[in-house]
């Protein structure tokens, strides 16, 4: 359970060598002891990021997981919760790819949006189930600010996060009743493994910040939010600009 002061006891990461979820879960091990379940696909990256969690003075044990074969996913979560209850569960996995190849190449089109949307569905429905027959837990889910208001620049990642975003919003609706929160994280721009070599946007950010932001909006319990928080004014704006208008901007 999660204690008076917002640390849980134990913690789910899917996907566990996202830099976000991982700095989310050392601020909770520092705080105090906590179990965290990796779930990712074997790796020389999945074994360092466990070590160095075990550094930091939690339990770590590691789940086969693949986004992609979700035929599996409730054997994942079987396993994940094979311990015991899970606190809090981060959805952390996703892929961006070259905006404009992605919409060109059927295949790589087809993975993006199944890693991206389905994957994330799949897993959400399976945790569901196993939040509500231990009767209590909080959900992260990592969305983007590229789903609130799709942008030509790299819509076909923009509508993933979209449809996931929309998927967690109404997961949380749904679980409310069983005491269960679900909060939706939109970051913008993060320096990661994973933006390398891309051009950094403006309010571009740091894993252990978004990682803040996800911890205290954890603790309490807030449905949605953004990483940084100027990005809510910036994308309010954005959301009323007219279409004639919004496709000139250079964005």
């Amino acid at each position: 359970m999660i204690d008076a002061v917002g640390n849980p006891q134990s913690l789910l990461l899917l996907g566990g060598t996202s830099e976000i979820g991982l700095a989310v879960a050392m601020r909770y091990a520092k705080r105090r002891p906590l179990r965290v379940v990796l779930a990712a696909r074997p790796s020389a990256r999945v074994d360092a990021a466990a070590e160095r969690l075990r550094a930091a003075g939690a339990t770590v044990s590691t789940v086969e997981f693949d986004a992609l074969d979700t035929a599996s996913h409730p054997a994942v979560l079987d396993k994940a919760f094979g311990d015991g209850d899970i606190d809090v569960t981060v959805i952390a996995f996703d892929v961006v790819g070259d905006a404009e190849e992605v919409w060109q190449d059927h295949a790589k089109a087809v993975e993006l949006a199944q890693v991206n949307y389905t994957a994330p569905v799949s897993v959400g429905v399976v945790l569901a189930a196993h939040l509500r027959r231990q009767g209590h837990g909080r959900v992260v889910a990592l969305s983007s600010v590229a789903g609130e208001r799709v942008r030509r620049s790299n819509f076909l990642y923009g509508s993933t996060k979209a449809g996931m975003d929309g998927f967690y919003l109404g997961l949380g609706e749904a679980l409310r009743g069983d005491g269960i929160s679900v909060t939706v994280v939109r970051p913008g721009f993060v320096h990661t493994k994973m933006t390398e070599g891309m051009k950094p946007a403006p309010l571009a950010t740091t894993a252990d910040a978004v990682a803040e932001v996800v911890v205290n909006a954890v603790h309490k319990r807030k449905e949605l939010v953004w990483a940084p928080a100027p990005w809510r004014l910036v994308m309010s704006i954005l959301r009323h600009v007219p279409r004639v208008i919004f496709r000139r901007l250079p964005i």
